[in-house]
């Protein structure tokens, strides 16, 4: 056996390879990801390929080959195990409680995704005040510019947008719809000390959508906020108000929302994330005036590469220093 701890890397590096080698020359052996569930158990018994392995890089490709990191596998891993660093801000593929029942801490990427997530919400906020991709679509299919209306159009200066959840990408967002200026109102868990002065605090998700023309969602998937945003919340908003969501699908009561559509409660959804993903609901795409993409708020280099050099750091510092940075919060509390 090495005498050096292993780490395992589920999912595929595709450009941090340098940052890989020198994070953990000398310190770690580095091992790679096994071709399916059965293989990935089977590795970790005693004299085999994974033994010794004390911390995980993972991706969400690599449920393709292993599955999700469901209560079944994390039992299945070995008591050497110690740390997930799971590549993403969003981590409900990882069953957190099985995690915190065999000791295993769990760390995310945020700050990773901010500008790759908050610039797709800025774009899907354009499109739908615009219309911009219907335009688009209007103009492949050779009509012009026939079917876009200027009286069902607007422009983003001093309109209201509603965030809910100002964490980092939220935050960034913020900023970014600032410049136009957009009046900028949120709700969160709680007050968020640092915001700025001219982001005002809601106390509550419908006192935010009463006020917004434009909702955008923010906040991780967790059982508490399935369908946050859903009937109450999408009637609450003003009639021919828009929704945005870069977080979730399951954030948003998917039917509730196709509803307000459909008799005009709300103008246009712009989506980069639905509950059942890549399946999409057909109804959705009734609606030419909707702006929806194939879940790419972090698909660029940059930002694959920070999420992966910061998801690689927390492995490096937890085997240097006894903890990464990243500890997701349900590790922070009640361990």
């Amino acid at each position: 056996m090495t005498s050096l701890p292993r780490i395992l890397i589920c999912g595929n590096l595709r450009w941090a390879h340098q940052e890989l080698h020198t994070l953990f020359a000398d310190i770690a052996e580095v091992i790679d990801d096994a071709p399916n569930r059965a293989d990935f158990f089977e590795r970790f018994k005693p004299s085999g390929p994974y033994e010794g392995t004390v911390g995980i890089y993972r991706r969400n490709i690599s449920a393709a080959r292993i599955g999700i990191f469901d209560k079944d596998l994390i039992s299945g891993l070995p008591s050497s195990l110690k740390w997930i660093a799971h590549n993403g801000a969003g981590y409900d593929l990882i069953d957190v409680q099985a995690c915190k029942e065999k000791d295993i801490s769990v760390s995310n990427t945020p700050g990773a995704v901010d500008e790759g997530t908050a610039t797709v919400a800025l774009y899907l906020i354009i499109s739908c005040l615009r219309h911009f991709s219907y335009a688009e679509r209007s103009l492949r299919s050779l009509t012009w510019k026939t079917p876009i209306s200027a009286g069902a159009t607007h422009d983003l200066t001093d309109r209201t947008i509603g965030i809910v959840g100002l964490g980092g990408i939220g935050l960034y967002l913020a900023n970014l719809v600032h410049a136009f200026p957009m009046r900028v109102i949120y709700y969160s868990r709680n007050r968020r000390l640092d915001a700025p002065e001219w982001c005002e605090y809601m106390e509550s998700v419908e006192a935010l959508c009463a006020e917004a023309d434009v909702l955008s969602v923010h906040v991780p998937l967790r059982s508490d906020t399935v369908g946050l945003i859903g009937e109450k919340e999408i009637r609450t908003m003003k009639r021919g108000s828009i929704l945005v969501n870069t977080a979730r699908g399951k954030v948003v009561d998917e039917e509730a929302m196709i509803r307000a559509l459909e008799d005009g409660h709300l103008s246009s959804v712009g989506l980069d994330v639905f509950p059942n993903e890549p399946t999409i609901n057909p109804k959705l795409l009734e609606f030419p005036q909707n702006a929806l993409l194939p879940h790419v708020g972090t698909r660029t280099q940059d930002s694959e590469k920070r999420m992966e050099v910061r998801a690689l750091t927390n492995l490096r510092d937890f085997l240097v220093d006894g903890a990464g940075a990243d500890l997701i919060p349900e590790m922070k509390t009640g361990r």
